[in-house]
C-alpha cells in the first residue's frame, strides 16, 4: 500500500507493489514473498485484482456487488465479487473489446462491442448471441425505455439495435463525418453524440430528431491556450438532468448547462492529451477527469483542484464506485489499481493480519465480513474489544514509556557492568561462554575470541524489551532446552579439550565418541520425558476443569412410586444398573445375603439382607443404614 498526500488529501494506493507472475509455482511465490519487502507489504483487498497483460476498460454493476474489467492480450473479461472479495469468473473472447456495458443490475446481462464490428451478448452462463454492425464502432449507449442500443463509430450514422424486437431500426443521420463517443441522460433520456469536428449533437429518442447542437471546439479555446489541431470530442458524460461534461482531444474539459450554449467552466489539463474519461461525484460535488497521464479531481462549481493522481503507467479508463461514503476510485492501466481517498479505516491497517480470539459469537452478524479463511473487522470494534479485555493497557504502556525515557537519560552516566533486566539467565550464560573463549584464545595466542551477542547492537532489544523475555515454562522452551543444554555441554567440553596442552590417546578419543553417543541418547530421553510431562499436565488440567463442572449442583428426577432416600443412594442404584450380573452377585455375596424365589410365571423375587460391617467399595446411603436392616424387592420381568 502506498500513501500520498496532495492538497492535504490522503490517497491510498491499495494495488501498489510488485505483482507475482502467474507462471510461477507456489513455492517460488512464497520464496519471493519472504525476500521482497514490496510484495510483503502489498494489500489485496480483492484477490487477483489485476490483469495479466493490459486492462482497457472497467465498470461497476448498479447493485455495487460486481466489478467487471476487460483486457488484452489475450482478449478476456473478468468479474470480481466485492462481497466475497475475490475473482468470480473469467471469460476469454474472440477479439479485443472496444467498449462494453452492463444491462442488468448484476452481471447476468452483458454486451460487448468488438474491434471487428461484432456485437456480442452474454448471459449469466456465458455467450448468448453475436451480430455485426455495418461500420466499425467506437462507443455505444443503452436506452432503457425503448431497449435500443445506439452505436457510433467511423460513420456519420448512428446505428440502432432494438433488443426487444431483435432487429436493426432506422439509423440517425448526423452532420458529422465520424462520431467518437455518445451518452444518454439518465433523467429525460436525451441522446448526445460527440463528433470528430468538435461538436455535440443532441437527439430526442421519442421523435428521432435532432434538438440541439453545441460547438465545443471554439468554446475550448481560452487565452493562453496553444492548439495544434482541431479539437475533437473524446469524452462525454451527463450529470443529472441539466449538467453535461465534454472532454476534447486537446486536453480541455467543458462543463455545460443544457439551457445555455456557452460553457459554465473550462478546465485545462495542460498536457495536450485527449481526455479519456469523465465522471461525477455527486456527494462531494466533484468532477473526475483523466487523460493518459494524470487524473484531476476538481470542484464542478469553482474549478478548484481537490486532488490529483499521476500513476507510473498510462491510464486507459477510470470508474468511481457508486453510492460510497468514501471516495473510491478504480483506475485502469496495465494493471487494475484501486485508490481510496480519506479513509480512516486504512490509516490503522498494519503490514500483517491479526488473529483475534473470543469473538466467535459475532460470526454471521453484520460486524464481521467474510474474507477467504477469516473475517474482516472494523478497527473501531477491535480497539473497543481490546480495551474491554485489558482496560489498564494504556496505563501500563504509559509507565513503560516513562521507564524507557528515564533509562535513556541514565545512559550518559558512568556504566557499571551488570546483568540486564531482561533475559538475565541468557545474558549470564553468554558472558560465561565469552569468558571461556577469551581465556582459551589468550592461552593459545591465536587471536581474539569470537564477538558475543551482548555486544552486538542488532540483538540489543532482546535484553531491553520485556516482550522478548524467554518463557521457560512454555512448551517450546521445555522441548528445546534438553537439546540446547547438551549442545552447550559439548561446547564447554570441546573448549576444555582444546585448552589441554597434551593430546589424548586413540583410546581416549574412542571413549569420547562413546560419551557423545551416550549424550545423544540422554537428550533424546529428556525430550521424551518432557513430552510425557506436558501430556500429563494437559490431562491434569482437563481433569480439574471436568471436576469443576461436576462440582456444580446436579438434579435428579424421581419416578412415580419411588421412595426418595438420598442422592448417594440414587447414584449407587444407577451404578448397579450399569454393572454386569456377575459384578452384582459378587457385590451381594460380599455385602450381604440374598435369597431368590419364584413368585409368578416369568418373574423372580430377590431378597437380601445387609450385614452390619461397612463395605469399603460402597458407602452407606445414610447413617441409619448401619443400624437397621431393610429388605428390597426387585421384580425382573
Amino acid at each position: 500500500m502506498q500513501i500520498s498526500s496532495v492538497n492535504d488529501v490522503k490517497i491510498y494506493n491499495l494495488s501498489h507493489g510488485k505483482s507475482l507472475p502467474e507462471w510461477l509455482s507456489d513455492r517460488k511465490k512464497r520464496q519471493l514473498q519472504k525476500k521482497d519487502v514490496d510484495i510483503q507489504r502489498r494489500i489485496e483487498l480483492i484477490q487477483d485484482f489485476e490483469m495479466p497483460t493490459v486492462c482497457t476498460s472497467i465498470k461497476v454493476s448498479r447493485d455495487g456487488q460486481f466489478i467487471l474489467a476487460a483486457g488484452t492480450y489475450k482478449p478476456r473479461i473478468r468479474c470480481y465479487d466485492t462481497y466475497q472479495l475475490s475473482l468470480k469468473f473469467e471469460r476469454c473472447l474472440d477479439s479485443d473489446v472496444v467498449a462494453f456495458d452492463i444491462l442488468s443490475d448484476d452481471y447476468s446481462k452483458l454486451v460487448f462491442l468488438h474491434s471487428n464490428r461484432y456485437v456480442e451478448f452474454h448471459s449469466q452462463h456465458g455467450h448468448y448471441y453475436k451480430t455485426r454492425i455495418p461500420k466499425f464502432g467506437r462507443d455505444f449507449s443503452y436506452h432503457y425505455s425503448s431497449c435500443d442500443l445506439y452505436f457510433v463509430g467511423s460513420s456519420s450514422e448512428v446505428f440502432r439495435l432494438n433488443l426487444e424486437q431483435g432487429r436493426f431500426l432506422n439509423s440517425l443521420q448526423t452532420d458529422a463525418v465520424e462520431n467518437n463517443v455518445c451518452d444518454i441522460n439518465p433523467v429525460h433520456h436525451l441522446f448526445a453524440t460527440g463528433t470528430s469536428e468538435g461538436r455535440v449533437e443532441c437527439w430526442d429518442p421519442r421523435v428521432r430528431n435532432r434538438v440541439g447542437m453545441l460547438d465545443c471546439a471554439l468554446s475550448s479555446l481560452t487565452e493562453g491556450t496553444e492548439v495544434q489541431g482541431l479539437p475533437s470530442i473524446s469524452a462525454l458524460k451527463f450529470n443529472g438532468s441539466l449538467s453535461m461534461a465534454v472532454g476534447t482531444s486537446t486536453g480541455q474539459v467543458l462543463l455545460y448547462d443544457l439551457r445555455s450554449s456557452q460553457p459554465l467552466l473550462v478546465k485545462d489539463h495542460f498536457y495536450n492529451l485527449p481526455i479519456k474519461s469523465l465522471n461525477f461525484h455527486d456527494q462531494l460535488d466533484l468532477v473526475v477527469s483523466a487523460d493518459s497521464k494524470i487524473i484531476k479531481i476538481w470542484n464542478k462549481d469553482t474549478g478548484k483542484v481537490f486532488s490529483s493522481i499521476q500513476p507510473q503507467t498510462n491510464i486507459n479508463d477510470i470508474c468511481i464506485y457508486p453510492n460510497s461514503d468514501k471516495f473510491t476510485l478504480l483506475l485502469v492501466n496495465v494493471w487494475i489499481l484501486l485508490f481510496v481517498f480519506f479513509s480512516s479505516f486504512l490509516e490503522h491497517i498494519p503490514d500483517f493480519s491479526l488473529f483475534v480470539s473470543g469473538l466467535s459469537h459475532l460470526v454471521g452478524s453484520s460486524l464481521l465480513r467474510a474474507y477467504m479463511h477469516g473475517y474482516f473487522m472494523d478497527i473501531r470494534l477491535y480497539h473497543k474489544v481490546k480495551t474491554m479485555a485489558n482496560p489498564f493497557a494504556y496505563e501500563e504502556y504509559r509507565k513503560d514509556k516513562i521507564r524507557q525515557k528515564i533509562e535513556e537519560s541514565r545512559t550518559q552516566r558512568v556504566q557499571v557492568k551488570k546483568l540486564p533486566k531482561v533475559n538475565k539467565e541468557l545474558a549470564l550464560k553468554l558472558m560465561e561462554e565469552g569468558d571461556d573463549e577469551a581465556e582459551l584464545a589468550s592461552r593459545k595466542k591465536k587471536g581474539k575470541a569470537l564477538p558475543s551477542i551482548l555486544g552486538d547492537d542488532r540483538f540489543k532489544v532482546m535484553f531491553e524489551n520485556p516482550e522478548y523475555q524467554v518463557d521457560e515454562q512454555s512448551e517450546e522452551f521445555r522441548l528445546l532446552n534438553p537439546i540446547v543444554s547438551k549442545v552447550g555441554q559439548k561446547r564447554k567440553k570441546k573448549l576444555r579439550l582444546l585448552a589441554a596442552e597434551d593430546e589424548e590417546e586413540p583410546e581416549g578419543r574412542a571413549s569420547s565418541e562413546e560419551d557423545s553417543s551416550d549424550d545423544d541418547k540422554s537428550w533424546v530421553e529428556e525430550v521424551r520425558e518432557q513430552r510425557r510431562l506436558l501430556w500429563q499436565e494437559g490431562r491434569d488440567q482437563e481433569r480439574t476443569s471436568n471436576s469443576k463442572k461436576t462440582s456444580q449442583p446436579q438434579f435428579y428426577q424421581i419416578k412415580a412410586g419411588e421412595e426418595f432416600r438420598s442422592f448417594n443412594d440414587m447414584a449407587r442404584k444407577q451404578r448397579l444398573q450399569k454393572a454386569s450380573l456377575e459384578d452384582r452377585l459378587k457385590l451381594e455375596e460380599h455385602c450381604g445375603t440374598s435369597n431368590m424365589a419364584d413368585t409368578a410365571v416369568g418373574s423372580k423375587q430377590l431378597t437380601f439382607t445387609l450385614k452390619k460391617v461397612n463395605c469399603s467399595h460402597e458407602a452407606p446411603s445414610s447413617a441409619s443404614a448401619m443400624k437397621y436392616k431393610y429388605k428390597t424387592q426387585n421384580t425382573v420381568n
